[in-house]
């Protein structure tokens, strides 16, 4: 049985890896910004 999931886990891989070099990698969500304060000066 062990034999099959490492096959099986391989073929995955694979599977992933001809889709990407077909569609290109998978996109990448941006990070949320994150506000740094920043001190204005005073007029």
């Amino acid at each position: 049985m062990d034999y099959i999931e490492k096959v099986l886990e391989k073929l995955g891989e694979w599977i992933d890896k001809v889709i990407d070099a077909l569609l290109g990698p998978e996109p990448q969500q941006e990070p949320d910004m994150i506000p740094i304060p920043v001190d204005e000066p005073r007029r």
